[in-house]
């Protein structure tokens, strides 16, 4: 049985810029793609930490750092100073999981990234297989 698990997130991030006439997807500087893994096309859920908007686009590449752009539809869900969480997530099989570590980037109101964390999983033991 595979189980959906959180791969990747950028906390905190600062929208830059919404541009309701492009067609669609976030844009995200590329030093934070690759700060958490993220590939371009990869679907991501995006929360908003102003408003309590979520929704799921997918990742394009900015070249220029600090840059997260909401595209198309999404540029509705949030605006230029908002912020945001960005999620990535994966299938894994149940034992893969239990030694998954999701990668975390905490971002400050410039983009910048300020903590790193690679983030264990810490199953209670009654949730552990055999159990």
């Amino acid at each position: 049985m595979k189980v959906t698990m959180l791969k990747s997130k950028l906390h905190r991030a600062c929208i830059t810029d919404a541009n309701v006439e492009y067609e669609g997807s976030m844009g995200v500087s590329v030093e934070l793609m690759e700060a958490v893994g993220l590939m371009p096309w990869e679907k991501i859920l995006v929360a908003n930490l102003n408003n309590g908007n979520r929704l799921e686009t997918y990742v394009i590449p900015v070249e220029e750092p600090g840059q997260i752009i909401l595209n198309g539809a999404a540029a509705h869900k949030g605006k230029a100073g908002e912020r945001i969480i960005v999620m990535s997530f994966c299938e894994l099989e149940h034992s893969e999981a239990m030694t998954h570590m999701p990668s975390k980037v905490v971002l400050n109101e410039r983009n910048e990234i300020v903590e790193r964390l690679v983030m264990p999983v810490r199953q209670p033991e009654s949730l552990r297989p055999g159990c």
